[in-house]
């Protein structure tokens, strides 16, 4: 049998769904690699992969700490890890405490901007975790969160904030923010009794996936404007179109009728759209 310790660790890694670091990491790799017109510092690179994974880590924990009531009483998430009891809240917690300090670390680590820039990273990332009781937005302030990964990635290559993504990071912003809408659409009618703030809540699933629609059209054109700003060659161009493709694909397999393939599926075409987008930036940069 595995140590307690490591197996609760495995439980909260599975909680937080860990492997889905893979969705803001390939952008912050991407505005990485376009900053520095190729490969930076082996370094640069460990402390960028580090600052994503810890940032992430520590949000989602967080996320799931604050949530854990609600989740205890919707059908859909009660046998999560904490409403479940397979794991403390007190070992979320350090857990939540050892990212941060992992991310602000790896922040220091980068450069003076970055660290002295992570508490506000902090305080996006978990000030999600609350605003979707207090208000509207919390689809756009949590495609903000991710889009804090290929910011920070700039800045920790450069130094400084001259010269942002901003076209990539509004790309992230409405992508997540238009996935994040389709997912809450599972959650409707339990959304609407609790009175939390998300789209399909207000609007209705229909509603909702048509203002997802516009928010992956706005990606899309976001994508393409960082392309045409750091002057991508073919290869570049075709991770942008291979990415509006599978946006498109998204909401061919969903319809207000038919939410059956919310859920792994859909997070596999997006997990596509953030490496399609990495592998068309490595190789416009580096061949």
């Amino acid at each position: 049998m595995p140590h307690p310790f490591l197996r609760r660790l495995a439980i909260v890694l599975e909680m937080i769904q860990f492997h889905h670091s893979l969705f803001a990491l390939p952008f912050a790799l991407s505005a990485m690699l376009v900053a520095a017109r190729g490969w930076p510092t082996l370094a640069t690179l460990f402390w960028i992969v580090v600052a994503c994974v810890a940032a992430r880590s520590m949000a989602m924990t967080y996320n799931r700490i604050a949530d854990r009531d609600i989740d205890a009483r919707n059908p859909r998430t009660r046998r999560r890890a904490l409403p479940a009891g397979l794991v403390s809240v007190r070992f979320a917690w350090v857990f939540t405490a050892i990212s941060a300090a992992a991310f602000v670390l790896a922040a220091g680590m980068l450069n003076t901007l970055c660290l002295a820039l992570s508490p506000v990273a902090v305080a996006v990332l978990l000030g999600y975790s609350h605003w979707k009781r207090i208000g509207r937005g919390s689809h756009v302030l949590l495609g903000t969160a991710l889009a804090i990964a290929p910011l920070g990635a700039w800045i920790a290559v450069t130094g400084s904030l001259r010269g942002l993504p901003v076209f990539l990071a509004l790309g992230v912003v409405f992508w997540t923010a238009g996935f994040d809408i389709v997912y809450a659409c599972q959650d409707t009618a339990f959304d609407r009794r609790h009175r939390l703030h998300s789209v399909p809540a207000r609007v209705g699933v229909a509603g909702a996936l048509r203002r997802s629609e516009w928010l992956h059209a706005g990606a899309a054109l976001s994508f393409a404007g960082f392309a045409w700003t750091s002057r991508f060659g073919v290869f570049g161009w075709s991770g942008v179109a291979i990415v509006a493709a599978v946006l498109v694909l998204e909401h061919r397999i969903v319809s207000p009728d038919d939410l059956s393939r919310v859920g792994p599926a859909f997070f596999t075409f997006n997990a596509v759209v953030s490496v399609a987008f990495l592998v068309g930036c490595v190789l416009d940069v580096l061949v």
